[in-house]
């Protein structure tokens, strides 16, 4: 039996069947677009597929973080089973939310003084929250109580390698990622932002691509390079993008041929309607273990 409830918020881009299969509850942030709110709930309420089309048809979706009130109400239950919670928040470098997931944790603790919430900043977003997220997991099924898991999580997860591409870089620019030039004259050479997630957790551009397969290829030669154990790297990979899958799945396709003891085949994920309303269309996004982030 596991001794604390793992939770995390829908911006960990992963499957509902991970989820599931893994009984980690969840809490969803939320979108607008064209004047009317939708959960981020993994593509109930708007499928993902529909969502790219409209933000490629015009639409500009906008979103919102998770308040103090929605983290007590998603908590207070948990709490009430008696259980200890450990709940790994999307980085601080791109939301607020571990903010406001801290603040509700404050606020419940004079109600359940006898409970803990251990608040976590991922420091990762998108599938690489995932990644971190599923460790956690590990560590609940090994039975560890959550002090020692929440401890372990804080040691590991600027070992949580991002490596981004993109190839519509107009979301970029309306997020102030890039400017207005830059993504005119990338969009008319060709060429593909490559962007990473520093340790503070914020996206970072470290370098640009002129065209599709070699930003694949540097994909690859950066998982090399940084990934544990280099090419005998024996983690898991995970990828998340965004209305592109062909592009995500030749990714895939060169990380597995690459690295023969990967531990099970590249896992491909959407990346989620949040994430996706600043990334827009055509974003590929590789996650893996490897040298802890510096920069």
């Amino acid at each position: 039996m596991a001794n604390f409830e793992l939770t995390c918020c829908s911006t960990a881009d992963m499957p509902r069947e991970f989820f599931e299969k893994r009984n980690i509850p969840f809490v969803c942030f939320h979108f607008n677009m064209d004047g009317k709110e939708y959960p981020d709930d993994l593509g109930l309420s708007m499928p993902i597929g529909e969502f790219y089309d409209r933000i490629a048809a015009g639409a500009q979706p906008t979103t919102s973080q998770i308040s103090a009130g929605e983290y007590i109400d998603f908590f207070t239950p948990i709490l009430e089973a008696g259980k200890d919670i450990v709940h790994l928040t999307l980085s601080s470098g791109i939301s607020g939310t571990y903010n406001s997931c801290a603040a509700a944790a404050g606020i419940l603790k004079e109600s359940y003084p006898d409970r803990s919430i251990f608040v976590i900043d991922s420091l990762a977003a998108s599938s690489g929250y995932g990644l971190l997220v599923d460790f956690a997991a590990d560590l609940r099924d090994q039975g560890l109580e959550a002090d020692k898991a929440a401890q372990k999580i804080e040691e590991v997860k600027l070992k949580v390698n991002h490596w981004v591409f993109s190839t519509d870089l107009t979301s970029y620019w309306r997020g102030g990622r890039i400017s207005k030039t830059s993504a005119v004259v990338g969009g008319l050479l060709n060429i593909c932002p490559i962007i990473t997630v520093n340790k503070e957790g914020k996206l970072v551009v470290v370098g640009k691509c002129r065209g599709k397969k070699r930003a694949i290829d540097e994909m690859v030669k950066k998982m090399s390079e940084l990934a544990e154990n280099k090419d005998g790297y024996s983690g898991k990979c995970f990828i998340s993008q965004s209305a592109c899958f062909e592009d995500a799945r030749k990714v895939a396709d060169a990380i597995e041929a690459k690295f023969a003891s990967l531990n099970g085949k590249v896992m491909i994920n959407d990346i989620g309607t949040v994430i996706g309303s600043h990334t827009g269309p055509g974003t590929v996004a590789v996650f893996f273990w490897g040298s802890e982030r510096k920069e």
